[in-house]
């Protein structure tokens, strides 16, 4: 497979305070290989650097040692490769939707007719022509997010870092968040790296699970390939109709935890909502539970 994003050996110590003990090592050691198309979530506990670990991959921050490559090229200042959205809102309050959107176009020197055009095409992908003229105080946190991924996305960057961009959001509009970015990355299978506190999101959404140890002078621990087809996984995002396809890695190289959740959701017919009990829904929770358990004690 071809490498969009390699990191080799990134060492990140920040100087300390005067008056302090001494510097901070915040990630020590990290190996990161990301393939062309992949989909790979970061998992780890508060504080163990993974926000220090996206700003690394996207040339915002410089590594105290190691290095960076980006499709076979070393990486020495910002990724201009790659799209970042971040935890936080970036939406600039005095422009509208549509305008938030023509921004990076408009800072490449894309004329404002095209800019738009191209703006109004991805507000209408995620579902928000209707709201092109509305200002961000005016929208709510899932149309916020909706223009920030537009926003991101209408530059046509090969990697896409995502830190925790969901974190923040009712449950409800979460899952409607995480079925609309497998929707956005199906089509054109950017490399995305994707950081979350939760477990079970990442088993859902990516390819591969990595996890981080806790800090100061975090790893990266070796990764899970995870059980689920993009059909599969928006199946359990959603909970809208969806049909399983063939596993990746095969059911029979699944934990047995992933196996019995699988086969419990993947007997249910989705031609009716209704299908979807309760405990169909409760036994995959708790298998996916068993998994993340077991995924974090293998890695420690």
């Amino acid at each position: 497979m071809k490498l969009a994003l390699d990191l080799d050996g990134v060492t990140c110590t920040f100087p300390g305070r005067a008056g302090s003990a001494g510097a901070y090592t915040a990630i020590s050691g990290v190996d990161l290989r990301v393939g062309e198309g992949e989909f790979v979530a970061v998992v780890g506990p508060t504080g163990c650097g993974k926000s220090t670990l996206l700003n690394v991959a996207a040339g915002l921050l410089l590594p105290t040692s190691g290095s960076v490559t980006v499709f076979g090229e070393l990486l020495t200042g910002i990724n201009r490769r790659s799209g970042y959205l971040f935890q936080t809102e970036a939406l600039m309050p005095w422009r509208s939707a549509l305008d938030n959107v023509t921004a990076g176009l408009e800072f490449r020197g894309v004329g404002g007719q095209e800019a738009r055009a191209r703006a109004a095409g991805w507000l209408k992908r995620v579902g928000l022509t209707a709201h092109a003229h509305k200002y961000p105080h005016e929208l709510s946190g899932g149309m916020k997010k909706r223009v920030a991924l537009a926003q991101t996305l209408i530059l046509d960057p090969k990697i896409v870092l995502m830190d925790e961009p969901f974190s923040a959001l009712d449950v409800q509009t979460r899952s409607l968040m995480e079925n609309e970015l497998l929707n956005l990355w199906a089509q054109d299978r950017k490399s995305v790296v994707f950081v979350t506190h939760d477990l079970e999101e990442a088993i859902s959404l990516s390819d591969r699970v990595v996890v981080m140890s806790a800090g100061p002078a975090s790893r990266l621990c070796a990764g899970n390939a995870a059980p689920f087809t993009t059909a599969g996984r928006r199946a359990m995002v959603s909970n809208q109709r969806a049909r399983w396809g063939r596993s990746p890695i095969g059911t029979s190289m699944m934990h047995p935890a992933l196996t019995q959740g699988q086969q419990a959701i993947s007997a249910i017919e989705y031609s009716s909502p209704a299908r979807y009990s309760t405990a169909a829904s409760r036994k995959f929770n708790t298998s996916s539970r068993r998994f993340a358990s077991l995924t974090y004690r293998s890695m420690a």
